[in-house]
């Protein structure tokens, strides 16, 4: 069987796949939960083969910083297409074309947050992420070419050397970075926040720039994974004004992470109540919200 054939099957058995979701996840909701899932992450390797070959391409013409931004479009809408599924961006001060460079912060849901940066990443701007995806096939080759900055956690020398790196490629370069301070998945049924790590906050003082909040509504709604719950829906973002980091010290970290938090929880219940037309009450917390951490963990998100 020749190559070309199994591409055909391939791409056949994805659209069969496609079109027979609504019938399934009407007449099944389990198995087109299965369904949805298996179509997300073909998606995303469709995707990733894509961004790899983009970022060969741009890295050809030095454009190479552009790499992520021009996949992440691509990846919002094949899931517009394929699953019904995307966010609708609130900016209207156009941070996210205007503000650069800066250390751009969200809240992490799950994994369809990786959809959710499809839909608002800004260009020139890169992603950190955890070592082990450097080795993921399609995938990993796609982030390596493209500019990722991977933080090895278990190694702190490393862990430091790649933020200072960051630092630099953002001074020198005028390089965004994405990141999410509370470095895990919450999925939560309800809108709220787990604590936040520090890295972020390093980041942006040391390389003296804003940090601009986003904020996703609670989509537990469209995607719950432990209830089985994957449908289509718009979730509603919002990109909140950048707080300046100018002037500030290492001892200011602490207060800037726990009112950044602080801030962006109280958005995302507003965005929350607003979607649903419910009110919903702030969560209430132990603690300031912030990670008091040493070693790689401390300076890390």
């Amino acid at each position: 069987m020749s190559f070309l054939s199994i591409l055909g099957y391939f791409f056949g058995g994805y659209l069969v796949l496609i079109i027979t979701l609504p019938m399934v996840s009407a007449v099944a909701p389990i198995v087109g939960f299965a369904a949805r899932t298996l179509s997300a992450y073909i998606s995303i390797l469709i995707c990733a083969i894509f961004g790899l070959f983009a970022s060969i391409f741009l890295r050809i013409i030095g454009r190479e910083q552009i790499a992520q931004w021009t996949t992440a479009r691509a990846f919002k809408y094949v899931m517009a297409v394929t699953l019904g599924i995307t966010f609708e961006i609130d900016d209207p001060n156009r941070y996210l074309e205007t503000v650069r460079p800066a250390v751009f912060i969200g809240n992490h849901q799950s994994e369809l947050d990786v959809l959710m940066l499809g839909c608002m990443f800004p260009k020139y701007c890169s992603v950190t992420a955890k070592k082990a995806l450097k080795y993921v096939p399609f995938l990993g080759w796609f982030m390596t070419l493209s500019g990722t900055i991977f933080i090895d956690r278990k190694n702190s020398k490393d862990a430091r050397q790649a933020m200072a790196g960051a630092a630099k490629e953002i001074q020198t370069r005028k390089q965004s970075v994405y990141m999410f301070p509370e470095g895990t998945r919450s999925y939560g049924k309800e809108p709220g926040l787990l604590p936040f790590k520090k890295g972020a906050f390093h980041l942006a003082v040391q390389a003296g720039v804003p940090i601009v909040p986003v904020v996703a509504a609670n989509y537990s709604h469209v995607l719950y994974i432990k209830d089985f719950v994957f449908r289509s829906g718009k979730i509603p973002v919002k990109v909140l004004d950048p707080i300046p980091t100018a002037g500030l010290k290492p001892e200011d970290i602490d207060e800037l992470t726990r009112s950044t938090r602080e801030l962006m929880l109280k958005e995302i219940v507003a965005l929350t109540e607003k979607a649903q037309g419910k009110p919903i009450a702030i969560p209430a917390e132990s603690g300031d919200g912030v990670v008091h951490a040493s070693g790689a963990d401390a300076t890390l998100s």
